[in-house]
């Protein structure tokens, strides 16, 4: 395991400066956005998953979070004080024109966008890059890439759910050398941050996802 410092990482969350849940008494916790997307997918899937994320980052990282996710729009005005926003679901993704716009100017503007296939968002979520950056590739990211190594040191992305035995790939998209969004193609890292009870998943699996969660937090919050 790859223990980074404590300090170095809130000291990056102070600095995403317009990208921190920064309200009264909570200045420095860090908060889960999810995203309310239209198309017709579950994007509220995964109930408790990343309630047990947050509690996993705090308990592990020392890095004080809230018990709850925040839900956003692309047009909502909480979500710039967000620096992570996450998307998920089994179904399709429909952005408009306006929240592209957004979507780019977000990411742009030191935003980190996780997305998790919960098996079935696939196709839709592809095109969405296609037209959110129409000259960058949703390139695979290599093992060797930081985000497998920024807390726990890991071989790849985990496998959590075998669903059509695909093997598991991260995707990603960076500009300038910053990673800005990471896509989680046929492994289910949600499913396997669920209360044990939902999925019945075995303790090694279980422990693989909140691994990997960690990891793409913390890289998250030390590459703004």
């Amino acid at each position: 395991m790859i223990r980074k410092s404590i300090l170095l990482a809130l000291l990056m969350i102070v600095l995403t400066a317009g990208l921190v849940a920064a309200r009264p008494n909570s200045l420095g916790r860090i908060q889960i956005a999810r995203l309310h997307y239209e198309g017709g997918g579950d994007w509220y899937c995964d109930p408790s998953s990343l309630a047990n994320w947050m509690d996993l980052l705090e308990a592990r990282t020392g890095i004080p979070t809230f018990d709850t996710e925040a839900v956003v729009t692309l047009d909502s005005e909480d979500l710039y004080r967000f620096p992570f926003l996450y998307i998920s679901g089994h179904g399709r993704i429909a952005l408009d024109d306006n929240d592209l716009t957004e979507l780019r100017r977000y990411l742009e503007a030191g935003g980190f966008l996780y997305v998790d296939d919960n098996y079935g968002l696939d196709p839709s979520f592809r095109a969405m890059v296609s037209a959110l950056f129409p000259d960058d590739e949703l390139a695979p990211i290599a093992s060797s890439h930081p985000i497998y190594h920024s807390f726990y040191d890991l071989p790849g992305l985990p496998k959590i759910h075998q669903h059509d035995g695909e093997p598991a790939q991260g995707f990603g998209v960076s500009k300038e050398g910053r990673l800005m969004l990471f896509y989680s193609y046929s492994s289910d890292i949600g499913d396997g941050l669920e209360d044990p009870e939902v999925h019945g998943d075995p303790a090694e699996t279980r422990e693989a996802a909140a691994r990997m969660a960690v990891n793409i937090m913390m890289y998250a919050l030390t590459h703004p």
